[in-house]
């Protein structure tokens, strides 16, 4: 049966890439990819295979998300190993999944290859643990930016501001302001620590620790592609206490 691998590559380094997701791309004919992979992996890709972008920007898409649809299956009807290539994981904020369903639908095989996540990997690149016994139980993996489409939004941000311990926003770059303010509305304190973290594992990543009131004041600029964690667990950070000092 015909099959499209969904892949996810990992965050911006290259080498957070997995085994199998690796081994995919040696025997793919066909590579349909994102703007956000690590571009090393695509090393890996035979000689003669075709690579095909797609990658989507704020504003402005290299090609619609039916129209990749479209592209998956014409490729995979033509009998050719396809990869489909995310970054970070195919299912977490990814299309990934309505990829699978649309392939699923018209009788191609999809099979999910997990990735690492920049939710994960953005806050570890900098030693902030999301997870830690006696500090922080439990995290929410949220977006700052739903699709319209919907008609309503789901993410609550004044009921999610003291429901867990650390909450990690992606895709929050251009409601910063307005996520924090939620936030401090529902409870938590202005004083709460925030990190954003920047190009995670790309060149020209960084990290800046704050307060929420702070990024509530639209005191600071969050730049696209940003991950955003906000909680008592930030300030763990072997990085926070010396990026706090120098700023004071």
């Amino acid at each position: 049966m015909v099959k499209v691998y969904i892949v996810g590559a990992g965050p911006g380094d290259p080498e957070l890439i997995t085994v199998k997701a690796v081994k995919l791309l040696e025997l793919a004919d066909v590579v349909v990819y994102d703007r956000l992979i690590p571009v090393d992996v695509l090393k890996h890709v035979k000689e003669g295979a075709e690579l095909i972008y797609v990658g989507k920007e704020p504003g402005r898409h290299s090609m619609e998300q039916d129209e990749i649809n479209e592209l998956l299956l014409r490729k995979a009807l033509e009998g050719k190993v396809i990869v489909r290539l995310h970054g970070g994981d195919p299912f977490i904020f990814g299309r990934g999944f309505e990829e699978c369903q649309y392939l699923i639908r018209n009788g191609v095989e999809c099979e999910a290859v997990p990735g690492v996540t920049s939710a994960i990997a953005a806050p570890e690149q900098y030693l902030i643990p999301i997870l830690l016994r006696g500090v922080s139980s439990s995290v929410a993996f949220v977006t700052g930016r739903e699709d319209p489409g919907k008609g309503f939004r789901e993410v609550d941000f004044r009921r999610l501001a003291t429901s867990v311990g650390t909450i990690v926003i992606l895709m929050g770059a251009s409601e910063a302001c307005r996520i924090a303010g939620e936030l401090i509305q529902g409870g938590l304190d202005s004083s709460t620590p925030v990190a954003v973290v920047t190009r995670a594992y790309m060149s020209g990543s960084r990290v800046q620790f704050m307060t929420l009131g702070e990024v509530a004041g639209c005191r600071i600029t969050v730049e696209n592609p940003s991950v955003i964690i906000v909680g008592k667990s930030v300030r763990l950070s072997p990085l926070y206490k010396d990026a706090v000092s120098h700023s004071t």
